[in-house]
């Protein structure tokens, strides 16, 4: 088991790099491939694979092919009809679907498709191909500092419902670690990038979203929880689906994207 999840780690990660490097169309095109997948593992949990399913594939492409198109000021009036769209087929096949059903094809649509968008948005600010790493750097690097943490200090449960193995020792050296990521990737981009990052302010996105993205790592199981499953999917060997393994990231992403705006001026 650990030799899977060491390969297909070291293979998702030579992925990632190849694609959020390459960025571009490429990089949108996958992440829309991405949403895709993602949307499929989630309404199979709440069981609207139909007519209530599809109309939140279409809205998710319909939002790719507007960040694509540069369109995006057709972004809110996409959010609004979507939402007349989900519940025309809710009332119109009724009593077909229940009312949690459609809150979650609707929720789902910002959950996945949107919120991974912000990877590309990221990628396509001013020294986007610096500050997009920004975004694994806070939730990998935080998972991976808070369970280092956990294991040698963790005394005090997070949260022992959901997740007994997360201690609130590990999720602030998950914090602390992530600020150091950034602090140092800072440094080394100026280095050897000729990037002008500020260290500090890549210390405080990187903390930032360390804190966020163990948000999105407890809702993710939340929702597990509540439907009774182990993982979302198979996609990828030894670490489940799509929303399994990017679950973090797609609480960080937004979060990297506002956060670079307003602390590195690249607007």
């Amino acid at each position: 088991m650990f030799k899977t999840r060491l390969i297909s780690g070291i293979v998702l990660v030579v992925v990632l790099i190849a694609t959020v490097g390459y960025g571009g169309h490429f990089l949108l095109g996958v992440l829309a491939a991405l949403s895709m997948i993602g949307l499929n593992e989630l309404y199979k949990v709440v069981k609207v694979q139909n007519s209530l399913g599809a109309a939140g594939y279409i809205g998710a492409a319909v939002w790719y092919a507007l960040i694509l198109t540069q369109h995006t000021e057709y972004q809110m009036p996409l959010i609004i009809f979507f939402l007349v769209a989900v519940m025309a087929v809710y009332v119109f096949s009724f009593p077909v679907f229940q009312s949690e059903q459609v809150t979650m094809v609707y929720f789902g649509f910002f959950y996945v498709a949107v919120m991974l968008s912000f990877v590309y948005q990221t990628r396509m600010l001013p020294e986007g191909n610096v500050i997009v790493w920004l975004i694994f750097l806070s939730s990998w690097g935080c998972d991976t500092c808070a369970y280092c943490v956990g294991v040698l200090f963790g005394k005090h449960k997070m949260a022992p419902k959901l997740s007994p193995k997360k201690s609130v020792e590990g999720g602030i050296g998950g914090i602390v670690g992530a600020a150091l990521l950034g602090y140092l990737f800072a440094f080394a981009m100026n280095q050897w990038a000729g990037a002008s990052a500020v260290p500090l302010h890549y210390a405080v996105i990187c903390a930032v979203g360390g804190m966020i993205s163990q948000v999105g790592d407890l809702a993710a199981s939340a929702i597990k929880r509540n439907h009774e499953i182990k993982d979302y999917g198979k996609l990828i060997p030894g670490h489940g689906g799509v929303l399994d393994r990017f679950d973090s990231v797609i609480f960080t992403a937004p979060v990297i994207y506002y956060l670079a705006l307003f602390l590195t001026g690249a607007i």
